[in-house]
C-alpha cells in the first residue's frame, strides 16, 4: 500500500461450492500507485476486465491485471484517483513537472489517448480518451475543464465523460472513482458525437429525504474541442411505494462494447441488468429500514422488481436472509457514498461506511439500511459470463 494514498476498503464477493454468496477478499485494495500521475496525483485500481460480458468467477484478483490508462480495448478498468492538497507556498511558474498547452498529440505507451498538454501539480493535462467513463465524486472538489466551460464538482456529483477532451483541476485534494469503459470512435481520433438523439432534462419529483442526483454528460461537437452536453439533475428516477424514500436514478447505459459516442441513452429500455455486452450507471437511495420493515412480502418485492424492468432478478423467499434479494448475472461496482449500510449475502453480511467500495460478481444480495439516515450508493454495472 502506497504511504500517500488514503486506502480504499475493498470488498469482492463470489460464490461457495453450494453456490451461495460470500466474501472472497475484504480489505484495503493492493494495488496503489503513489506517484503515477504526477508527484501530487496517484490511483488505486480495483478491478480490470478484458473482454465483455466480463468474466464473473476465477480465483485471481483482477484489481491485480496489467494497467493502462486508457484500459483494455475489449473491456475497462475501474479505479480511485488520489489528488493531494498543494503544499503551502506552492508556486506553478516553478513547477519542475509543469507542461505547457501543445497541439494533440498521441500519448506515448498508452492505447487510444491524445495529450494537449497544460497539465502541474494539481493540474491534470487536457487529455482525451477512447472511452466511455463514469466519474464519481468521493471527496474534496474536483474542477472539470472543457473547452466551453468549467464546472466546480463536489461528493456525489456524477460526470458522464462520452469519449470527450477535458482537464482536471485540484489544487485542494480530491478522491473521484472512475468506471471507464472501452469505446470506439469512428473517425479516427476525432472521437465525434455519432448520433443527434437530443438529451433528456426532466426534473423528476422526488420523495421526501432523497437529494438529486447531478449528472454531466460531455461530448465532442467538433474536432479538437469538448462541450457539455447537460449538467442537471438525473431524469430517470424510480421509487419504490412499499419502501417510502427509496429512489434509483438511472445516469447512463451502454449497448455494446466497445460503447458508442452518442448524446444520451436513458431513451434505452429500463433495466436493472445492462444490455447484452453493455453496463447501466445508476445512484440509489436506501431509505432506513425501520421505516418499512415487516411491512414488505412476496406481492410488494415482486412489483418493485417489475417496474424496474427486471422481474427476473428478484430471488425472494420468506426464508430469505432479506426481501429484497437479488441476483443477475453482473459485474457491479458499488459505491457509497453516503450513509452507512449493511452488504447482505447468502452466508454473511458486511456493514459499509462512505468511501468503501463493492465488487460483486454475479452473487446474490441485497442493501439493509439499518442506521436512522438514508444510505446512497452509486452502482455501475456490467453485463457478465460464468
Amino acid at each position: 500500500m502506497a504511504d500517500g494514498l488514503t486506502p480504499i476498503r475493498r470488498v469482492v464477493t463470489g460464490n461457495d461450492a453450494r453456490g451461495h454468496s460470500k466474501v472472497v477478499w475484504d480489505g484495503p485494495a493492493p494495488n496503489s500507485h503513489e506517484a503515477s500521475m504526477g508527484s501530487g496525483r496517484g490511483h488505486t485500481d480495483l478491478w480490470v476486465w478484458t473482454e465483455s460480458p466480463a468474466p464473473l468467477a476465477g480465483d485471481g484478483d483482477d484489481g491485480n491485471l496489467k494497467y493502462d490508462f486508457c484500459g483494455p480495448a475489449g473491456g475497462g478498468h475501474f479505479r480511485v484517483v488520489h489528488a493531494l492538497p498543494l503544499p503551502a507556498g506552492y508556486d506553478a511558474a516553478k513547477d519542475k513537472e509543469a507542461v505547457p498547452a501543445h497541439p494533440a498529440k498521441p500519448r506515448p505507451k498508452s492505447r487510444g489517448t491524445w495529450d494537449r498538454g497544460g497539465n502541474n501539480a494539481y493540474s491534470s493535462a487536457m487529455h482525451k480518451t477512447e472511452t466511455v467513463d463514469y466519474g464519481i465524486v468521493l471527496a474534496g472538489e474536483r474542477g472539470l475543464i472543457l473547452d466551453d466551460c468549467e464546472l466546480a464538482m463536489k461528493p456525489g456529483d456524477v460526470v458522464i465523460q462520452v469519449g470527450a477532451w477535458h482537464q482536471w483541476n485540484m489544487p485542494n485534494g480530491a478522491m473521484m472513482a472512475f468506471d471507464m469503459i472501452a469505446a470506439r470512435f469512428v473517425d479516427g481520433p476525432q472521437g465525434l458525437a455519432q448520433s443527434n438523439d437530443a438529451p433528456i432534462r426532466t426534473v423528476p419529483k422526488l420523495p421526501a429525504g432523497v437529494k438529486p442526483v447531478r449528472r454531466i454528460v460531455t461530448i465532442d461537437r467538433e474536432p479538437g474541442k469538448s462541450s457539455l452536453v447537460s449538467d442537471g439533475p438525473a431524469p430517470d428516477v424510480r421509487t419504490d411505494p412499499a419502501r417510502p424514500g427509496y429512489a434509483c436514478a438511472r445516469l447512463w447505459v451502454t449497448d455494446s462494447t466497445p460503447a458508442k459516442i452518442v448524446y444520451e441513452t436513458l431513451h434505452l429500455p429500463h433495466t436493472l441488468e445492462p444490455p447484452a455486452r453493455g453496463t447501466v450507471c445508476r445512484v440509489v437511495t436506501f431509505p432506513p429500514d425501520a421505516g418499512w420493515k415487516g411491512k414488505v412480502g412476496a406481492a410488494e418485492v415482486q412489483a418493485f422488481f417489475r417496474a424496474m424492468g427486471s422481474p427476473g432478478a428478484s430471488t425472494y423467499s420468506p426464508l430469505a436472509p432479506y426481501p429484497y434479494m437479488q441476483k443477475t448475472r453482473t459485474l457491479d461496482f458499488c459505491v457509497v457514498l453516503e450513509g452507512e449500510i449493511v452488504l447482505v449475502l447468502d452466508t454473511q453480511e458486511v456493514k459499509l461506511r462512505a468511501g468503501e467500495i463493492v465488487i460483486q460478481r454475479g452473487t446474490n444480495h441485497a442493501w439493509s439500511n439499518r442506521s436512522s439516515r438514508p444510505a446512497v450508493v452509486a452502482v455501475s454495472s456490467h453485463d457478465g459470463k460464468g
